[in-house]
């Protein structure tokens, strides 16, 4: 049976390349807490679309999906889900909830974790919801021509209860020792947690969702105002990539815990300095709305579409940004690069 010992792998993970990432977060860090004290009033924009663009990727990841008006809905509780998939959705939209309410209150022990699978498939009538695998389970990878290769072999049911306890032991300790950045353990849980695979279904939905929560829990709630998910799912081939990478030799207990705990720090760096950016944006108050677009896509890393420059600025009209998309095309400011509902735009300037 798989044993767990934070405190050894710990040291291997100090590289010069990660106590970088983890300097850059912790500054980020004190910086969240000035925003959180002087521009609270406007993180509410930035919370409701976190949320909506948090639950759309978890689940879009899995093939959970529907429109994009029905999610709006189900997210802001507008309406009742009707299909399997809104079901899951407005599942994943409750949970997100509480932990972004309770997470104080949410201690990362297989009881609360059971707890929080439950609610994820309240609305499905699912038996499985809130109650670990009754059969073994495998990670498996669909190929071209329809056939499926095993990935990953996870924890065999019956002993996944007592691993799972195993498991959050080991994280509660290690991470009430002042020696050991969370911010290391966290992903060390989350990987760990995927190998066991202690669900039947859901088991990604619910690895993202205790990413939150333990960030949230260490004092790192910038998942609250820009979408981890969304992160994770914009780059899910290079995470599939390190889960694989880093899971290679788990069950003899000589797996490599960095690429998916550099991956991380990546998202987790990636998310504060989006933070930054919009709320410093939101709090200008000296730019027109047309320059507040303008700048978004100057500071925007890639291509950018209107719908997402919509999702950024609420209070802009449609009109507002197409009419502002037009004067920078015109000005030689920006080009447009492909059409259709698949336009998108990408910034010209020398200044980026």
């Amino acid at each position: 049976m798989r044993e767990f010992n934070y405190k050894n792998e710990y040291a291997k993970l100090l590289t010069p390349n990660i106590v970088n990432m983890l300097t850059v977060i912790h500054e980020f860090k004190g910086e969240q807490t000035l925003f959180l004290e002087a521009e609270s009033d406007l993180l509410t924009q930035l919370l409701e679309i976190a949320k909506i663009q948090s639950t759309e990727a978890s689940n879009r990841i899995e093939g959970i999906i529907t429109t994009d008006e029905r999610l709006k809905l189900i997210v802001r509780e507008k309406t009742m889900p009707k299909t399997r998939s809104e079901k899951e959705i407005a599942g994943y939209r409750d949970v997100l909830t509480t932990i972004h309410e309770s997470y104080d209150y949410i201690p990362p022990r297989s009881s609360m974790i059971l707890q929080l699978h439950r609610d994820l498939y309240k609305f499905s009538g699912m038996s499985i919801g809130g109650n670990f695998k009754n059969s073994d389970n495998v990670i498996a990878e669909k190929l071209p021509d329809g056939t499926q290769r095993v990935r990953f072999q996870p924890v065999s049911a019956w002993e996944t209860p007592e691993t799972m306890d195993r498991l959050c032991d080991e994280f509660i300790k290690s991470v009430s020792d002042p020696e050991m950045d969370p911010l290391l353990l966290i992903p060390m849980f989350i990987l760990d947690f995927l190998c066991i695979h202690p669900f039947n279904d859901g088991n990604g939905r619910m690895s993202r969702l205790l990413t939150l929560l333990l960030l949230y829990r260490s004092g790192y709630i910038v998942g609250k105002y820009i979408s981890i998910e969304k992160l994770i799912t914009d780059s899910k081939e290079t995470y599939y990539e390190v889960l694989q990478e880093s899971s290679y030799e788990w069950h003899e207990g000589t797996n490599d815990y960095l690429p998916f705990v550099r991956y991380m720090l990546g998202v987790i760096a990636a998310a504060y300095r989006e933070f930054s950016s919009r709320v410093k944006l939101l709090s200008t108050g000296g730019f027109t709305k047309a320059e507040r677009i303008r700048e978004l896509i100057k500071d925007h890393l890639g291509k950018i579409t209107k719908a997402e420059l919509m999702e950024l600025c609420p209070d802009i009209s449609q009109a507002t940004v197409q009419r502002t998309l037009a004067e920078l095309l015109a000005n030689g400011e920006i080009t447009k690069i492909g059409g259709g509902r698949y336009t998108s735009y990408i910034w010209n300037g020398e200044d980026k």
